[in-house]
């Protein structure tokens, strides 16, 4: 039998033809409306998708997990030139700190372009072994024994800025030490972390713990000898130069301390020729 719906009152009736008259609304045959015919096809003649069941549910997850995932893609794609400008001015900032010179966002590459004047990279043996240290992924580098240096000028003087890296209580840690012209004496320095304490190992950002390495040595009767970070109040054993650690950020002035000796470390030769 063929099913009928009346327009009205939403009555249903099933027969071979519509009621002369709705039972429930009292609507004239006129008002009904064949919804499937004898064989139980929509009157259409088209199946309808039923929206409660677990196909409907699938596909339409699955729509939106693709919708979502390109919408995602191509506003990371959108955002990515962005990101990177952001980036590469946060990485001169951070040059520019260890010289001394503090800039905002806006003016990172033009300060750079004033005061940098060669970058290169160096192996272990003192050795160049690449140019354009700045586009280099610092960390990629130093795994595969190549160190960037950065040349600056400030007031007419030589600077070589040396990279950094090492870990932390909570992950990374990096940074950028500048030497005059000497090849030994400290100029500046400046100091990174991804994840470290909030006033406690994060201090290490600051400039009042940057500030001490100034006019710190690294070679003692031509030796080289790290700068050490030591807990407030110690001294070390082999006369070499040192600055005084974070007050409750012990593991993380031990990371920096380990950091720079072997990060400098890796240039000792390199700096020995420049003196020499």
């Amino acid at each position: 039998m063929s099913k009928y719906k009346c327009k009205v009152c939403g009555y249903i009736h099933e027969g071979d033809n519509p009621p002369a008259q709705c039972p429930i609304c009292k609507a004239p045959a006129s008002e009904f409306e064949l919804i499937s015919d004898a064989t139980g096809s929509p009157a259409s003649g088209k199946k309808k998708l039923d929206t409660n069941g677990n196909a409907y549910t699938i596909l339409y997850a699955t729509a939106m997990v693709v919708v979502v995932a390109l919408l995602l893609a191509f506003t990371s794609q959108s955002l990515r030139s962005i990101q990177k400008t952001n980036e590469e001015n946060d990485k001169r900032q951070q040059i520019l700190r260890s010289i001394n010179v503090r800039v905002t966002a806006k003016q990172a590459e033009a300060k750079y372009d004033e005061f940098i004047e060669d970058d290169f990279m160096v192996d272990a043996n003192g050795r160049t072994v690449g140019d354009d240290a700045f586009t280099e992924d610092v960390a990629k580098a130093f795994d595969r024994g190549a160190f960037p240096v950065f040349v600056a000028k400030v007031d007419g003087k030589k600077k070589y800025i040396l990279a950094m890296r090492g870990a932390g209580l909570w992950g990374p840690l990096w940074g950028y030490i500048a030497l005059d012209d000497d090849c030994n004496t400290v100029f500046g320095a400046d100091f990174s972390h991804a994840s470290e304490t909030p006033g406690l190992g994060a201090e290490i950002a600051k400039e009042d713990f940057s500030r001490q390495f100034i006019g710190k040595h690294f070679f003692k009767d031509e030796q080289f000898r790290s700068i050490s970070v030591l807990k407030k109040g110690k001294q070390p054993l082999n006369n070499e130069d040192y600055v005084d650690g974070i007050s409750g950020g012990t593991i993380t002035s031990n990371g920096v301390n380990a950091m720079i000796s072997a990060s400098i470390g890796n240039y000792s030769k390199f700096l020995t020729s420049k003196k020499q």
